[in-house]
């Protein structure tokens, strides 16, 4: 009988307990302590069942659970006599980053005291052994949300000491979403400070702690080395192009089909490898989106629930403020190509604003890349040719992008009714109206100048044109920017509407707006930019073509149809 489906649980045992939907992930703790790696860091993107494995692996290792084999019996880890015995023999300390969150560093930071008094809380009874008559309870007393940095720093090392005079065995620390500290330290502006504290504290837990037994982390990036981890040199990263544990989280295309026919939604097997499928760990390939899934199976429709939350926040403010270059790869990646870059996947939040290329290594380790093929490895580092994970994912590009334009929305509707119908009037009224309410909106960027204004403007409406019309136009450019120049072509999906090319440029200083758009025109002309549209069966007396002249915030356009611009133009044109 299959399980009740269960949104949202994040401990093991009410799972195994309630005979919640759960899909066996016990082979994880065989492969992870049969690894024998001192301190182990995974990321993978959230909602990917990080939490729940950890808890599965506190409550399969930890004292605390000793005797309970009913949460493991049924599953695959019991079916290793040497693992029965392995159940509820340790000491183990778990503590999660994931609520600490704040916009100082002052927050943060006791919210992490919070945590310690809460685990020292946990471990009280460690007092009345007997274990303290030398005085070394002093610390254990001094525990509190007011704890200074050196206490802090040394709280995880000095509990593991204490469970190792109590229990006479070392201790598993576990600790689940470890850089959402760093990722708001990141967006709230003080990376420096919670660096500092971060890598005493994991100095002391995980590298100069003899009462270690093994470390885990999770998280959803690889923060860099130098960071955090300089002194970590006892640290094995799995990142999401690793082989280690590649199938441990998320669910595999034979886990989901198997749900799928438990449930009776076998039919539903290739839509919902549209959507949900695409992840790649490693060498596999067909990871689905656990967080999707089980949605899934309690709602049944087809919905974006991995991508539909704040969490993306982060993404599109980087990709709001980033260049034209950026802004051109997306382009590419919602029309369903791929595009080829080196990846670093150690990322320096602090230098996201100075490396473009670090935004491509943030969105895959979060999931909404995939790495389809590994092209070269050279002194450059790893080449990845990458693409959009899956149908969910883009839908969540193209809610961002419209979100770009929320401001000035209505105005923006307006001005694409305006060019599909030809009112060159409106077109004029509603982009000047767009211009004014968006253009310094994309100049927001910490690189942002007079000189990218333009074209961060024009690159991101282009956008907007793409994600609002894919379903009447392939809307294609020919990105020969640089300053003040980007074509756009709006090819009829329907070959019996208009075909419509738009040419961008910025006011020389030694032109009119007038002379600018006419220069735009010319060159429409010249460079016979409407053969592309003929050859694809769109008929030249159906070509519509416009010059956009740009000076600050203000726009003129000008154009028409091509035979009727050409009579007016022809004798001026080359």
């Amino acid at each position: 009988m299959a399980g009740k489906v269960a949104i949202g649980i994040q401990d093991f045992s009410t799972i195994i307990e309630n005979n919640c939907f759960y899909v066996d992930k016990t082979d994880f703790i065989k492969e992870w302590w049969e690894n024998l790696d001192t301190v182990t860091l995974i990321t993978r993107p959230r909602r990917f069942g990080k939490t729940l494995t950890m808890s599965m692996t506190e409550q399969f290792f930890s004292f605390k659970y000793s005797g309970r084999s009913d949460l493991f019996e049924n599953l695959k880890i019991w079916k290793d006599e040497k693992y029965r015995k392995l159940q509820g023999a340790y000491p183990v300390i778990f503590l999660s980053f994931a609520n600490i969150k704040g916009g100082s560093f002052e927050t943060v930071r006791k919210k992490i005291c919070q945590e310690i008094v809460n685990l020292y809380e946990d471990h009280r009874y460690l007092l009345n052994g007997g274990l303290f008559m030398d005085g070394s309870a002093e610390y254990f007393n001094r525990v509190s949300i007011d704890l200074d940095n050196a206490d802090l720093e040394a709280a995880l090392g000095q509990l593991s000491r204490y469970l190792y005079k109590y229990y006479g065995k070392k201790a598993v620390i576990l600790l689940d979403e470890y850089d959402t500290p760093m990722q708001e330290a990141y967006v709230n502006g003080y990376w420096d400070e919670m660096a500092v504290l971060m890598r005493g504290l994991f100095n002391s837990a995980f590298k100069t702690n003899p009462y270690l037994e093994r470390g885990l982390l999770t998280g959803i990036t690889r923060i860099s080395k130098e960071s955090i981890f300089s002194d970590l040199n006892n640290l094995e990263v799995i990142t999401t192009t690793s082989g280690k544990y590649s199938t441990a989280f998320g669910f595999t295309e034979k886990e989901v089909f198997h749900a799928l026919d438990e449930y009776g939604l076998q039919n539903e097997k290739k839509k919902v490898r549209e959507w949900y499928d695409g992840f790649r760990f490693g060498n596999s390939d067909t990871i689905y989106n656990p967080w999707s899934i089980i949605n899934f199976l309690d709602k049944r429709k087809f919905m974006n629930y991995w991508t539909n939350t704040s969490s993306n926040s982060l993404i599109g403010k980087l990709i709001l403020e980033a260049g034209p270059e950026v802004k051109i790869v997306m382009e590419d990646l919602i029309r369903g190509d791929a595009f080829s870059t080196y990846i670093d996947e150690e990322i320096v939040y602090n230098q996201l604003e100075h490396n473009e290329n670090a935004i491509w290594s943030l969105l895959l380790a979060g999931g909404y890349l995939k790495a389809v093929e590994n092209i070269e490895d050279d002194e450059y580092g790893m080449k990845y040719k990458l693409m959009l994970t899956n149908l969910e994912v883009k839908k969540m590009f193209l809610k961002i992008i419209q979100g770009w334009f929320s401001d000035g929305r209505t105005e923006y509707n307006h001005f694409e009714k305006a060019l599909l119908s030809g009112s060159l009037k409106e077109m004029n009224i509603y982009m000047n109206k767009i211009s004014l309410n968006t253009f310094s909106y994309f100049d927001t960027g910490r690189k942002a100048s007079e000189t990218s204004e333009p074209e961060r403007f024009y690159h991101g409406f282009v956008l907007g044109l793409l994600v609002n019309l894919q379903k009447r136009y392939e809307v294609t450019s020919n990105r020969e920017s640089g300053y003040g120049r980007y074509d756009v072509m709006l090819t009829p999906l329907d070959v019996k509407k208009d075909g419509i090319i738009l040419e961008f440029k910025v006011l020389d200083d030694e032109c009119s707006l007038d002379d600018t758009v006419k220069a735009a025109l010319k060159q429409i002309m010249e460079q016979k930019y409407a053969s592309a549209l003929e050859t694809k069966g769109i008929n030249r007396s159906k070509i519509r073509i416009y010059g956009f002249a740009f000076s600050g915030k203000k726009v003129l356009i000008d154009g028409g149809y091509l035979n009727e611009v050409w009579s007016l133009l022809g004798p001026s044109v080359k």
